[in-house]
């Protein structure tokens, strides 16, 4: 499949003596692999078009199975935002919810360390044996006392730069809503705000000084109808109606996947493809194909590395 979609190196499909001594080296280190629909896979997240197929978890599995509340922002966050954040997470740990958030420095960290009684969960870029930055190894291992912690990259990982955004999709995705307290214009926390309206996430912004770069991004997305609070009890106000409906993992398709699509209905599928992202069901409609051909060109082409899937159903060409 990967030939078809125009991969020029030969594709190295994982053995099973490879798969054994991958999960034998995560027996090691107190890791599990789970699936979608199993114990310790968070609830929202599976319900995801993109959810993982594996989830490398460690730690207390019934916390990842709480309603979490995400708190991201800047890395180079001001005093009064790190207390902020601090605030925020031990009250709505106190209310019972987990924190989520991505390990980083600034204000993940801040929410972290005030959550770990209560639980919290930290979602990592990078395998579990490459923990980033490597400064906070000691902050994972005292979260994975009473919380836990998730990857979806295999052990040996070393996040890259294009890791952390796909990252950011788990934190927005396990959670009810994503708070931001402290963003830049260009703050990678916009983008974990993005991904939650994307998924249907409530977006929460903390107001700062328009004097502060740190604050531009958090007043922007109030601009474009992020929740403002100033308290965890704003926060538990706008996610209590959510909490009560019921949560439908996807159902899988019933269309059986197409060994191969013919070449004219491929041909047509990658010429509506762009680098402009387009929705997939637009690009059922306009190549008058059925679903299983569509997707099945597009998994040729993500698996000879030229497509690129966005959040909300959208993709694009590489």
């Amino acid at each position: 499949m990967a030939r078809r979609g125009g991969a020029l190196r030969r594709q190295r499909i994982c053995s099973e003596e490879d798969a054994r001594a991958e999960l034998a080296a995560s027996a090691k280190l107190g890791v599990s692999l789970i699936a979608p629909g199993e114990d310790g896979y968070p609830l929202r997240l599976a319900t995801l078009e993109d959810a993982p197929p594996l989830l490398a978890v460690r730690g207390v599995r019934e916390v990842l199975m709480r309603p979490m509340i995400a708190i991201v922002g800047s890395r180079n966050a001001s005093g009064a935002g790190l207390k902020f954040a601090s605030v925020l997470a031990r009250d709505l740990s106190n209310a019972g919810f987990v924190i989520a958030s991505g390990l980083a420095r600034g204000i993940d960290q801040a929410a972290h360390r005030a959550s770990i009684k209560g639980g919290t969960v930290a979602m990592l870029a990078g395998g579990r044996d490459n923990i980033y930055p490597p400064e906070h190894e000691d902050l994972l291992y005292a979260i994975l006392g009473p919380g836990g912690a998730i990857s979806e990259m295999p052990l040996g990982h070393v996040p890259r730069a294009r890791d952390f955004p796909r990252r950011n999709r788990l934190i927005s995705g396990a959670s009810l809503g994503v708070v931001v307290v402290e963003a830049a214009l260009r703050s990678g926390s916009l983008i974990t705000a993005r991904l939650a309206a994307e998924q249907g996430r409530e977006v929460f912004a903390v107001p700062g000084s328009p004097l502060d770069p740190r604050a531009s991004g958090t007043n922007d997305l109030i601009k474009q109808g992020a929740i403002l609070i100033t308290e965890a009890a704003d926060v538990i106000q706008a996610v209590e109606p959510i909490m009560g409906r019921p949560l439908q993992l996807r159902e899988e398709d019933d269309d059986p996947l197409v060994p191969e699509p013919a070449a004219d209905d491929r041909e047509r599928i990658i010429a509506l493809l762009g680098p402009t992202p387009i929705l997939l069901d637009d690009l059922i409609r306009l190549a008058d194909a059925s679903p299983a051909v569509v997707r099945t060109v597009l998994l040729e082409l993500e698996l000879a590395g030229r497509l690129e899937r966005h959040g909300g159903g959208l993709v694009s060409l590489i």
